[in-house]
């Protein structure tokens, strides 16, 4: 299965200068125990913005550079259609998790989204999802992490 995960503030934010506008210890908790055991695909900012591979997951990095190096760990590839491919015979889920380029290349094979709503405005964010991303889905579940957090998961209709 392809899911997105993907932190969002209340103006459609994901990020600012590479990095999270925010900083929410039990989301990012929650973000380690929902990935953990699973692949992890990413654009190449979101990579950089890491800077090392998410342990104790298969890190997929998508670039068309030649000139991006990636640890012999982390699969480098090209085309969105081998994450797809790879994710019908996976035997583990496949977590689309930035940034926003990565999530438009795959915005229509996510069967799933996982979406932590942080309760703030980021007025100086530079990164943003569109509006109207789930509009195809809807909501299976609620999970209130504390701190004003709610994660909803929502399937494709």
């Amino acid at each position: 299965m392809i899911i997105g995960i993907v932190a969002i503030s209340r103006n459609f934010a994901i990020g600012r200068g590479g990095k999270l506008p925010w900083h929410y210890p039990a989301d990012l908790r929650f973000f380690k125990r929902t990935t953990t055991g699973n692949v992890v695909v990413m654009g190449a900012n979101t990579w950089a913005s890491i800077g090392k591979p998410l342990p104790d997951r298969l890190n997929v990095v998508l670039s068309r550079s030649d000139e991006l190096i990636v640890p012999t760990e982390v699969i480098k590839g090209s085309r969105t259609e081998d994450v797809i491919d790879l994710a019908k015979v996976a035997t583990k889920d496949v977590f689309i998790i930035g940034g926003a380029h990565t999530y438009a290349a795959f915005a229509d094979a996510i069967d799933k989204w996982i979406v932590t709503e942080i309760p703030e405005t980021a007025p100086d964010a530079d990164t943003f999802m569109p509006v109207g991303f789930l509009d195809d889905f809807e909501v299976h579940e609620t999970i209130n992490l504390g701190d004003g957090l709610l994660v909803k998961v929502l399937h494709r209709r």
